[in-house]
């Protein structure tokens, strides 16, 4: 029996989730699945045989973009860590292996940035008008690519750095909205969206990095993340998840703030919904009121805006189905408050099951393990009423811990539904391994909330009359 003012400890170790490869075929790492059996799409009508990539640069940062793509998607050799181990192999990224896909390189797909244009936005002094001449001038040039005859599946933005050293980020005073703050990428990924080609930024720095250089990764894992976040954006499907239940929707819930200074009141909701394939898409939902001062630094839902954004979603995936989903399951990053959750439940009253889960990173608890180690990925324990969940640690499948800091877990602090804590747990746990922007084994954060702050910041930069691209791959 434990004494008075501890709690009982309990802990149980769940087993690494499973991802599904070519032909089904299964491997708990993202990278050895795909090396070994290819990506999950292969030899379904789901799978891209040829990505036409277009490109928006100056000449000598295309050149670079180009030169290295075209390289590396031979396949290179795995850099040596500081550990002694080897970083894996990538297996290239053509029609006879790795990904199976073929990659021409077309000068018909380029729109070049001049020096005379790069001059022209530098002429620019103000940094409010200067950074929106930039992302008018990279705007032109995708509407450009986008409209050609046979337009390119995906483009490379291989800016150059002139146009970076001064608009990457700027802060300045609006009249209407007070101070802002924006980011280049950001505004970009907002802006592009329309012209219906997913884009990605690709820097000189890591094209032109040599073997060693600081601050950039290794070519090997650069390989690995920027080929699967190509092959994801262009309609492949890189892996799947295993055991996630049938029917059921997996639907992140955030919150961001306008842009500028002058409203700090009004939020927006965001939905971010995926289904068991992991596949995923964005929502926006009601704006509403929210007073940190008063109510407290995380913002809540009342019931009528609950129920709204849960029923926008559900329109959606039934849009997207042909069904209603059996199940649906809510994640967020604080409890639910008892009007947040009446509102949610009410609008789910025709599903069969759901859960609403309030999960989130803490510090305040940790084990600790005896050894070298620190605790296994996958380790779910107790401490009296609450449960928490390792989702970074030791990695019993790669014999090793790759993220390099003292792990902390996620706190399950909130449950209310139909299904049992560890079978929230292993969805939870599976749901880190379906980030397709990248090849790790896994995140700290279950997909459904790792991209929250990421889509937040690029939802403000859309228009309220503008209606935002709901698949995910616009976002990263």
């Amino acid at each position: 029996m434990p004494s008075a003012g501890t709690a009982e400890l309990n802990a149980e170790y769940l087993a690494e989730p499973y991802l599904s490869f070519a032909g089904e075929r299964r491997h708990v790492d993202p990278k050895t699945g795909i090396a070994r059996f290819g990506p999950a799409s292969l030899g379904t009508a789901d799978h891209p045989t040829t990505i036409r990539l277009g490109f928006v640069g100056s000449g000598q940062s295309v050149e670079s973009a180009r030169t290295w793509l075209q390289h590396v998607a031979e396949g290179i050799a795995g850099e040596m860590t500081t550990s002694g181990k080897p970083l894996p192999d990538f297996p290239g990224f053509a029609d006879d292996r790795g990904f199976f896909v073929s990659l021409p390189d077309s000068d018909r797909l380029v729109e070049t940035i001049t020096m005379h244009e790069i001059a022209a936005v530098k002429r620019t002094r103000k940094a409010d008008p200067r950074f929106t001449e930039a992302v008018a001038l990279v705007d032109e040039k995708v509407r450009l690519l986008s409209e050609r005859d046979g337009p390119p599946n995906l483009i490379i933005l291989a800016l150059p750095d002139e146009l970076l050293e001064f608009t990457r980020r700027v802060k300045y005073h609006d009249p209407e909205y007070g101070l802002v703050y924006r980011n280049l990428r950001r505004t970009l990924k907002a802006q592009l969206m329309r012209h219906r080609i997913p884009t990605q930024i690709l820097l000189r720095r890591t094209v032109e990095a040599k073997p060693g250089a600081r601050n950039v990764d290794p070519a090997s894992r650069v390989a690995w993340n920027l080929f699967t976040s190509l092959f994801y954006k262009a309609g492949g499907v890189p892996w799947r998840p295993v055991g996630l239940r049938a029917d059921t929707c997996y639907i992140g819930i955030s919150f961001h703030r306008p842009l500028g200074s002058t409203d700090n009141t009004l939020r927006t909701s965001v939905a971010q919904a995926f289904d068991e394939h992991g596949a995923g898409l964005i929502l926006r939902g009601p704006d509403f009121r929210w007073d940190s001062s008063r109510d407290g630094p995380s913002p809540h839902l009342d019931a009528e805006r609950a129920d709204e954004l849960m029923r926008l979603v559900l329109r959606r995936y039934r849009a997207e189905t042909r069904r209603d989903p059996a199940r649906v399951v809510i994640h967020k990053t604080s409890r639910f408050w008892d009007d947040e959750r009446d509102g949610f439940q009410s609008a789910l009253l025709d599903i069969t099951g759901f859960d609403l889960v309030a999960v989130a990173p803490t510090s305040e608890v940790r084990l600790v393990r005896a050894g070298r180690y620190p605790p296994l990925r996958g380790t779910l324990f107790s401490a009296g009423d609450v449960r928490y969940l390792y989702t970074t640690g030791y990695i019993p499948a790669l014999q090793a811990y790759p993220h390099g800091h003292v792990p902390a877990p996620l706190q399950i602090a909130d449950h209310h539904g139909d299904a049992a804590i560890t079978s929230i747990a292993q969805e939870i746990l599976l749901l880190t391994k379906m980030n397709w922007n990248s090849a790790g084994f896994a995140g700290a954060l279950p997909v459904t909330i790792r991209f929250s702050r990421l889509v937040g910041d690029i939802m403000r930069e859309i228009p309220a009359d503008r209606e935002p691209m709901p698949q995910f791959k616009f976002y990263t």
